[in-house]
């Protein structure tokens, strides 16, 4: 886009103002105030052209997301990444998949976005050997595909091109190593939404192989809570009725952590020394760990799952394939009762507590 006069002359004097302060050795090596003058205004006119169309036009690429459980709340700012993403590089996106986790509507939802010649595809893949096929099916029509928050296990024959998302098995041995610390002996319960779904059993697996090798005094008990949060805070406090004994109720997914803390709350138990924690920060699940009733949640940032998978997609697209598929670790942080106050008072989208586009003002020293 061609430079107004008024913009020119403003850059180069700016541009011969700079020059005047090279050093004494430029000067002496022949580089003339002008000359120096039009080389920063020359740089300058450029750096804002690129700022004005920082990629060639292009069609509006359709990228298709394929989600587990569409309507968990813990989605909400994942999809607000996706939605940002898209607007900011001009492009469109599909969420769809299944509500119940269950895995082959999320196939079904990948074959027609095949069939409709969708420009990418993202996809939790949450079964070992379900998606291999449609990938491949994808990848060789020319859609690229991606996973997010749960990727194919390791040596799987799955040729996605990246993930991205939480180090899944890391996350629940850090989890089990804080468990050990907590509790010291005792019997736990781990909760766990859908068994086998690779979005969360790399986190029940983890933990529990960090109890069996660091806490001899522990006991622990896996349970299937369900897919949707009504039923899982039901089968929460089921178990809690009949296992008063339990030193501690911790869970692998967010809504069982949230139900975690409901019951936590209801029977006042962290008044009676239990111990309660889990993954993400769903807005009651906030709450919870401010009134003490939950020690803790592992946050993943959602909102970079969708955000950093619309950012590799296009990039995908605009280069040709040259530039892209990168394995993008979306973080591990444990959130308490003494760092989840920022969480609280920010409403954002961020973290799916607004829909509300803000700039989050920071205060106070970077944590690292």
């Amino acid at each position: 886009m061609p430079v107004k006069i008024e913009d020119q002359k403003i850059q180069e004097q700016a541009a011969e103002r700079a020059a005047s302060h090279l050093p004494r050795r430029a000067v002496m090596n022949g580089v003339s105030l002008a000359g120096a003058a039009a080389l920063i205004a020359a740089g300058t006119r450029t750096a804002a052209a690129a700022d004005a169309t920082p990629f060639p036009s292009h069609k509006r690429w359709k990228f298709v997301f394929v989600n587990h459980v569409t309507t968990n709340p813990f989605f909400v700012p994942t999809q607000y990444g996706i939605h940002d993403a898209c607007a900011l590089l001009g492009c469109d996106y599909q969420w769809t998949g299944s509500q119940t986790s269950n895995v082959s509507h999320m196939v079904d939802a990948m074959n027609v976005a095949i069939a409709g010649k969708a420009d990418a595809i993202a996809v939790p893949i949450v079964d070992p050997t379900a998606f291999n096929a449609p990938t491949a099916k994808a990848m060789e029509a020319g859609i690229p595909v991606f996973a997010y928050n749960a990727d194919a296990p390791a040596n799987s024959p799955n040729k996605r091109l990246a993930y991205i998302g939480q180090d899944l098995f890391k996350s629940g041995y850090q989890m089990g190593e804080k468990i050990v610390k907590l509790v010291g002996s005792g019997e736990v319960a781990l909760f766990i939404a859908t068994p086998g779904q690779l979005n969360i059993q790399p986190r029940i697996d983890g933990a529990a192989a960090a109890i069996k090798k660091l806490g001899k005094g522990i006991t622990y008990h896996e349970i299937t809570t369900g897919p949707t949060v009504n039923e899982e805070l039901t089968k929460i406090k089921a178990y809690y009725l009949g296992h008063q004994k339990v030193k501690g109720m911790f869970a692998v997914d967010a809504g069982s952590t949230q139900g975690v803390g409901e019951v936590m709350r209801q029977f006042n138990l962290a008044k009676k020394g239990i111990h309660a924690g889990g993954f993400d920060l769903l807005p009651k699940t906030l709450d919870l760990i401010k009134s003490g009733d939950l020690d803790f949640s592992i946050y993943q940032q959602p909102y970079l799952q969708g955000f950093y998978t619309v950012m590799e997609m296009f990039m995908w697209k605009v280069s040709g394939g040259l530039v892209g598929p990168a394995d993008i670790n979306t973080g591990l942080e444990f959130i308490t009762k003494a760092t989840v106050e920022p969480y609280m008072v920010s409403k954002n989208r961020y973290e799916g507590s607004s829909s509300k586009p803000t700039i989050v003002p920071h205060t106070g020293p970077i944590a690292t």
